[in-house]
């Protein structure tokens, strides 16, 4: 797979051409298109082509995913050129600014047989599953060994961790490489902060505050506010819906 990259800031030369570079049977970063060809703040790659040309890659035949590393005001504009560019296309987030562009961008590509999507992190993905108005922050990880159901309305804080996967206590269990899947499920109107852990086989109930830095190990009830590692019930909250 052949793949150009709209912007060459920190998001392109520290979250994903370091991932991108590792794979290179596979993946070949061919162009990037930058809007000041003299900002050396990041160290040229001698194999990529550096442009300020955008046509170059809209028109290069041998690019098949385009990934666009933008501000988020510029993603909708940039994604709706790459589809009718006939290109694939993975935005960073936030995907775009409005459900109605994030709708937009969907149609188009499913209009043209392409891909639209958000930068995200899983194992698989087949086995996430989440409800209506769901928002996920940035850095957001899911490692779905087993199956991770989200409700509704759920938001979702930067740099969390959610994970069905553990491992033996025992050393012999962990040089075998022997893993344990246990599902995560998440009721409806949760928001769960910013670096937050949740650990595998956790249940967390409806209308949930979940505060920043916590580690849930146990299961969550309904309507209540939890902090703290491990995380415990701090207070109870009115569901006023």
């Amino acid at each position: 797979m052949k793949i150009g990259i709209i912007g060459n800031g920190k998001s392109a030369n520290r979250y994903h051409l370091p991932f991108l570079l590792q794979r290179k049977d596979k993946i070949k970063v061919k162009t990037i298109v930058t809007n000041n060809l003299e900002n050396r703040t990041w160290e040229r790659i001698d194999e990529i082509n550096y442009t300020d040309k955008i046509e170059e890659l809209y028109n290069d035949p041998e690019i098949d995913l385009v990934v666009i590393c933008l501000r988020p005001d510029l993603h909708y504009k940039y994604a709706k050129e790459v589809l009718e560019h006939g290109k694939n296309c993975l935005v960073e987030k936030p995907f775009v600014e409005t459900l109605e562009e994030a709708q937009k961008l969907f149609r188009l590509a499913k209009e043209k047989g392409l891909i639209v999507q958000p930068f995200f992190n899983c194992d698989s993905g087949k086995n996430i599953h989440v409800g209506e108005d769901f928002l996920a922050n940035y850095n957001v990880t899911i490692l779905d060994i087993a199956e991770v159901r989200i409700g509704d309305y759920c938001m979702i804080g930067p740099n969390t961790l959610i994970t069905t996967v553990g491992h033996p206590i025992s050393p012999k269990g962990r040089r075998e490489r022997k893993a344990q899947g246990m599902p995560v499920n998440i009721g409806n109107d949760v928001w769960i902060g910013g670096n937050c852990t949740i650990l595998p086989g956790v249940m967390i109930g409806n209308n949930v505050v979940i505060a920043v830095g916590a580690v849930v190990t146990k299961d969550v009830p309904d309507n209540s506010v939890v902090g703290g590692v491990p995380a415990k019930v701090i207070k109870q909250i009115e569901n006023d819906l």
